[in-house]
């Protein structure tokens, strides 16, 4: 049976706005982020994850997004201004953190 590394969670950006009749999350990116990452969304309020199914810039769908990018991310809850995006990355264990 084959181990998977633990996961993790790394801030890939901040909700800057929510656009409630589309169900849309305005995203302004610090990491890249690509169609079927699953992220968390996190803040006062708000705790979610899910998978990015779509994704567009300037009403324009792409699959992979980059630091600086401001995205619109379809999210399946209501989200606010400032709430953070994580992204959920696995967690290389090196040779000599190995549990026996």
């Amino acid at each position: 049976m084959q181990e998977h590394p633990p996961l993790s969670e790394r801030e890939i950006g901040v909700v800057t706005h929510y656009f409630n009749h589309l169900g849309v999350a305005g995203v302004h990116l610090t990491e890249p982020v690509d169609v079927g990452d699953h992220i968390h969304v996190l803040g006062h309020t708000t705790d979610f994850e899910q998978d990015v199914g779509a994704m567009q810039i300037e009403h324009h769908e792409i699959r992979h997004a980059n630091p600086g990018d401001d995205v619109g991310i379809r999210v399946v809850d209501h989200v606010r201004e400032h709430d953070i995006v994580y992204k959920f990355t696995r967690e290389d264990v090196g040779d000599d953190e190995h549990a026996l």
